[in-house]
């Protein structure tokens, strides 16, 4: 298990922290590596009735370190990236996130997953895909549009404009909104009351709300082969070296 994801359990709830606060918390391949053990071992944990997900430092996620996936190998079957994604659509115990400040890419497709969410109204989200010659994933192409519709899906996908906490919460990627610096204490209130909730009957309910899964599973791989081959691509690396530009420039 890396450092740079730290994970406490306590009372029935397993806290899982993104700890890379000097790159925003931008996500390595060691690090979805770690994830995706925390979480099956989590799952497997029988003392573990919930789980929750945060980021150190002033901001949640600023999506994929973009350098792993510059100087990464081709991107399998087997990648690290979706061995968590697979495992994050598997888990069978509720999952809530604790968001602020900067959610970029992943670091809000990976929220689409979590049975609650709770959002500092500092918090901007972004999922610059298509400007960085990608495609979505984590199945967002499949569950943006289910759960906003398919024009306000396009509109944050094709646009990858950011938007609000406030508009989170009205188009229902995030429960609640709360003041800055509130979030993760509120995510750790839910977490602990699930913990307390009749485990089987908690669980059960869960799996009739997420319905089938294998259409996420399909999604996610079908986006992946998309996504490795724009890795491959001209327009990727032309825009992934003007992004880093600008971040020099800053």
């Amino acid at each position: 298990m890396t450092e740079l994801i730290l994970v406490e359990s306590k009372a029935g709830v397993c806290h899982l922290r993104l700890n890379r606060p000097e790159k925003r918390n931008a996500i390595t391949f060691a690090m979805y590596a770690a994830l995706e053990e925390a979480l099956r071992s989590a799952d497997a944990d029988e003392g573990v009735r919930a789980l929750v997900l945060s980021g150190e430092g002033p901001g949640f996620c600023a999506g994929n370190d973009l350098q792993d996936f510059i100087h990464g190998g081709d991107f399998s079957a087997s990648h690290p990236v979706l061995g968590f994604l697979r495992q994050l659509v598997r888990l069978g115990k509720p999952l809530v996130a604790a968001v602020h400040g900067q959610a970029v890419g992943i670091g809000v497709t990976m929220i689409l997953h979590c049975d609650l969410v709770v959002a500092a109204d500092n918090t901007r989200f972004s999922m610059p895909f298509v400007s960085l010659g990608l495609v979505p994933e984590a199945a967002s192409s499949l569950l943006l549009p289910q759960r906003l519709g398919p024009q306000r899906a396009a509109e944050l996908l094709l646009l990858g404009r950011p938007f609000d906490a406030a508009y989170a919460q009205s188009v229902g990627i995030v429960n609640r909104v709360v003041a800055e610096g509130r979030a993760l204490g509120e995510a750790l209130e839910m977490a602990a009351t699930l913990a307390a909730q009749p485990p089987q009957a908690l669980r059960a309910t869960r799996r009739l709300l997420r319905g089938e899964l294998a259409a996420q599973l399909e999604r996610i791989d079908a986006e992946a082969n998309i996504f490795g081959a724009q890795l491959k691509s001209a327009e990727f690396m032309s825009a992934v070296q003007a992004f880093l530009a600008r971040g020099k420039s800053r």
